[in-house]
């Protein structure tokens, strides 16, 4: 390969806040990024050196941008995996690993690839159809969620009595035993190619109820040793089983019982890693690179108590974006404020995160709250 810290076209297919923070990473190595995505305003659009528009599902888009560099990678799944097969054929590097993305980009694969390979998730069931919800075998309330293409939140439904049947996706999916958790948890593991394989410490997230989305995460968990350590042999087992060259985020339930089951994961840099830029020894964006470059991993221990806030669009606002209460948060020490570049906001719509470090772990949860409730995206 050649060297990567200069010499080498790294390709990232998909423009958004995760490869905008990729490349700000990348460029501490002077590596040279071309990024495909099919918005002309994209996050990214400014920092690469070379910016493509064009769709990330066709084939011959993908296939002719992956001619022209050395390394691909992604930050998002929803792309073509027979144009990667092909550019890997071809002799062009791919990581993480197309059979890989396709993998993930099927929750029905996914689950079945934890089943044969003894990792615990909720039991779960393959459907084609919305008639196959009424042989369900869990009881109300159970979860629905769309094989394909859900992200975000987006593509999952609660059936929560048969009077909900009606509204349930009738496209194929996977249906799920409810889980009654404590708390949701996620570990990011990193691997290169010569196999070194290294986690970063375990993070609680909360969730947005309306949106779905991790809207407050507090790094390393407090949670006790054996439920941490149990979380990250299982992270480490789906990345060695996989032997996936790159990142993996892993999100997982904790249940009241203390038993830890998977729900999904994602091949790629991940919301859940973001308070590792200021919060860790490494961040989850140079783990990556390191990772795909077949580097040696990163020290991945907190540097401090690290907690992330996403900043959402508020409901009621759609259009050019405003940060209100911005002064107010710059002014407290260990707070550090991220934008995605994105000019117009919408309800949801992740806008930015911010970190709070903070060396005392209840006043960093206190000022991330004062975070929440003062800076606000509307229009």
């Amino acid at each position: 390969m050649k060297a990567f810290y200069g010499d080498l076209k790294l390709g990232i297919l998909g423009g958004g806040q995760l490869g905008r923070m990729l490349i700000q990473q990348a460029i501490n190595y002077n590596v040279n990024i071309k990024v495909l995505d099919p918005d002309r305003e994209a996050p990214c659009r400014k920092l690469c050196n070379e910016f493509v528009v064009g769709s990330l599902g066709d084939y011959e888009t993908v296939y002719n941008f992956g001619k022209k560099v050395d390394l691909l990678t992604i930050e998002i799944e929803k792309v073509n995996v027979d144009a990667l097969e092909q550019l890997e054929r071809e002799g062009v590097i791919v990581y993480p690993q197309p059979r890989i993305i396709r993998l993930i980009q099927d929750k029905g694969l996914q689950k079945q690839f934890f089943k044969e390979n003894d990792i615990p998730t909720a039991p779960f069931m393959v459907i084609s159809s919305a008639d196959q919800l009424k042989q369900s075998p869990f009881p109300y309330p159970y979860i629905q969620k769309l094989r394909r293409d859900g992200y975000d939140g987006k593509g999952v439904y609660r059936v929560t009595d048969e009077t909900y049947l009606h509204k349930a996706f009738t496209e194929p999916s996977i249906i799920e035993e409810l889980v009654d958790f404590e708390k949701e948890i996620a570990v990011i593991v990193a691997r290169n190619e010569k196999g070194e394989v290294n986690t970063f410490p375990v993070v609680e997230m909360e969730f947005n109820p309306q949106a779905n989305l991790v809207e407050f995460l507090i790094s390393p968990s407090t949670l006790p040793f054996e439920i941490q350590q149990k979380a990250d042999l299982i992270a480490r087992k789906i990345a060695e089983s996989l032997k996936i060259v790159g990142l993996l985020a892993v999100e997982l339930f904790l249940t009241r019982d203390g038993e830890i089951l998977v729900n999904e994961v994602a091949p790629r840099p991940h919301n859940s890693g973001h308070q590792t830029i200021e919060g860790n020894m490494v961040s989850q964006f140079e783990q990556h690179l390191r990772a795909i470059f077949n580097q040696p991993l990163g020290d991945t221990a907190s540097i401090n108590n690290a907690i992330m806030v996403n900043l959402l669009g508020e409901q009621d606002y759609e259009g050019p974006a405003v940060y209100k209460g911005m002064e107010q948060v710059l002014k407290c020490p260990g707070v550090y404020v991220h934008l995605y570049g994105k000019a117009l906001t919408k309800p949801f719509r992740k806008m930015g995160h911010v970190t709070i470090v903070d060396a005392d772990r209840g006043k960093a949860i206190e000022k991330a709250k004062f975070v929440q409730d003062t800076l606000k995206v509307i229009a």
